[in-house]
């Protein structure tokens, strides 16, 4: 079983992904199932995971009622406000539907990244530990300390940093980051994602080998059971095609045993996410 464990849907219509403007070129458009499923068919992807990409309970609501409707949706990460007096009402109301699998909480634009370790957002996040529910962290490289004191102080939380932290590739930028990831993966709960790359990337320019050592040290501190792979599609177009995605990690563990391949492209999303597949 091959798995995209971070991919997209959204319809401008429904007004509720305010970073999604005009100026995005290639994304400003609505991008749905049948859009992405024959792509996925001629990569021998079978299941995806939706991921949110509007901090709204709508937009986890309509992704799950596409999950109903489409078998390759193995799974839904939603977003809910760990902040609202309704969290713990809303996330009994998803974990209703067999296909929502997790959380994800949009840190990469937030001013100030220690509203992670708030005790109230601890204290939420505590709580989805204690029902094993998976979190998304989508952080920039500047916030991956926040991360790993959040490891830290939640160690049994089973969080997955997407698009490896989002290193500036473009800019060459590694060191920070390098430090970064490798204490977040020091807690054997968290784990990365495989994805995001082509975007941190020069849109223009980039060249598989860009990408090389931090795939190499993602691999080196998580390991390959604790790496997923995802395109990230949509947003992947603004730089690369979704089969150029696939091969960039494909071309990477072409070396590897077959049993690492097979984790890193279904078997970790699947253990994850605990996905039914």
């Amino acid at each position: 079983m091959r798995i995209d464990a971070h991919q997209h849907y959204w319809q401008l219509s429904r007004g509720d992904y305010d970073w999604l403007t005009p100026e995005l070129g290639a994304l400003y458009r609505d991008f749905m199932p049948d859009d992405l499923e024959p792509i996925i068919r001629e990569r021998g992807i079978d299941k995806t995971i939706a991921v949110q990409a509007a901090p709204t309970t709508a937009e986890t609501e309509f992704l799950l009622g596409l999950a109903e409707k489409h078998e390759s949706i193995a799974g839904v990460v939603g977003w809910l406000d760990l902040e609202s007096v309704r969290f713990e009402a809303q996330f009994e109301a998803y974990r209703k539907h067999a296909k929502f699998v997790g959380v994800r909480i949009m840190l990469q634009d937030m001013e100030d990244a220690e509203w992670l370790l708030r005790p109230d957002v601890t204290s939420r996040l505590r709580w989805l530990a204690d029902r094993d529910c998976p979190v998304d962290l989508l952080v920039r490289e500047h916030q991956l300390p926040c991360v790993a004191r959040l490891a830290e102080a939640v160690p049994r939380l089973r969080g997955v940093v997407d698009h490896i932290g989002k290193p500036n590739i473009a800019a060459r930028s590694i060191d920070s980051w390098r430090v970064g990831l490798e204490k977040i993966a020091g807690n054997p709960n968290m784990y990365c994602k495989l994805s995001g790359m082509v975007t941190e990337a020069d849109h223009a320019s980039w060249k598989p080998d860009d990408l090389t050592e931090y795939v190499e040290h993602a691999v080196r501190v998580f390991g390959t059971k604790r790496l997923i792979y995802g395109s990230d599609w949509p947003v992947c177009l603004l730089a690369a095609s979704y089969a150029q995605v696939v091969d960039i990690v494909e071309r990477y563990l072409a070396g590897f045993p077959e049993a690492d391949r097979d984790n890193i492209f279904g078997r970790n999303a699947a253990r994850f996410y605990k996905l039914e597949v």
